[in-house]
């Protein structure tokens, strides 16, 4: 073949490579167009529901702040969830484990608190029995008692919280808790004063301590916090 004949088909060849590498990446980078967001992408803020299966609710903004420390600002990637006391094995759950690894429900439910004013909330989360399964309740075990970020605690029998289907939220009304409201999670504990409804919880601890009483309830508050009864002792 002449060397002129042999030059063509070399460059035609490096040609034909050259489409070919260009066509590949006009195709990746279209893919990663496609799937990654750009630099500049902002994300919105959440709108809460308003009205959930017929029941008007109550919006986020209607409780009154009366944390005894003040909103706890809770950054979710230091965050951790303990379950201990009365179980077999002590859990350690990041925020993302406790929400993506178990079963979540909604449940439309009005705080009552002792200071006169409620508010009906579809809240969402899970369900606590679910977790104190997971680690495996002691018979020994009568009483489950929630710790605060604020150093807040309270107590509720053991039969309740597995009985109730009670939920630790994680969202109201369609939106991550605020820090005002108890991110990363705050109790729904239904038929309860709203003093039951602990937020900001960061332990869990399973006692066979029936009279164990909490920050209220050392105040002279009804340990039970039935709604149908008085809240003070």
């Amino acid at each position: 073949m002449p060397v002129s004949t042999k030059k063509r088909v070399l460059i035609a060849i490096l040609i034909s490579l050259l489409v070919f590498v260009f066509a590949l990446f006009i195709i990746f980078r279209g893919r990663i167009s496609n799937t990654a967001p750009t630099s500049n992408t902002k994300k919105l803020k959440s709108v809460e529901v308003k009205e959930y299966k017929g029941k008007k609710l109550s919006s986020t903004e209607d409780f009154r702040e009366n944390a005894i420390k003040g909103p706890q600002y809770i950054d979710r990637k230091d965050y951790r969830l303990k379950i201990v006391g009365l179980v077999k094995e002590p859990q350690t759950h990041i925020y993302n484990e406790v929400i993506k690894d178990h079963q979540l429900y909604k449940k439309v439910v009005t705080l009552d608190c002792v200071e006169g004013w409620s508010v009906t909330i579809l809240w969402e989360g899970i369900l606590v029995k679910d977790l104190l399964k997971e680690a495996g309740v002691s018979s020994k075990a009568k009483v489950v008692i929630f710790h605060a970020r604020e150093g807040y605690t309270t107590s509720l029998p053991l039969d309740y919280i597995m009985e109730k289907d009670i939920i630790m939220a994680h969202k109201m009304n369609g939106v991550v808790l605020p820090p005002e409201r108890g991110f990363p999670f705050q109790l729904v504990a239904e038929d309860k004063w709203g003093y039951k409804w602990i937020k900001w919880i960061e332990k869990i601890e399973v006692s066979d301590d029936v009279n164990y009483k909490g920050y209220w309830e050392k105040r002279g508050y009804s340990n039970e916090g039935d709604l149908d009864k008085d809240f003070l002792e």
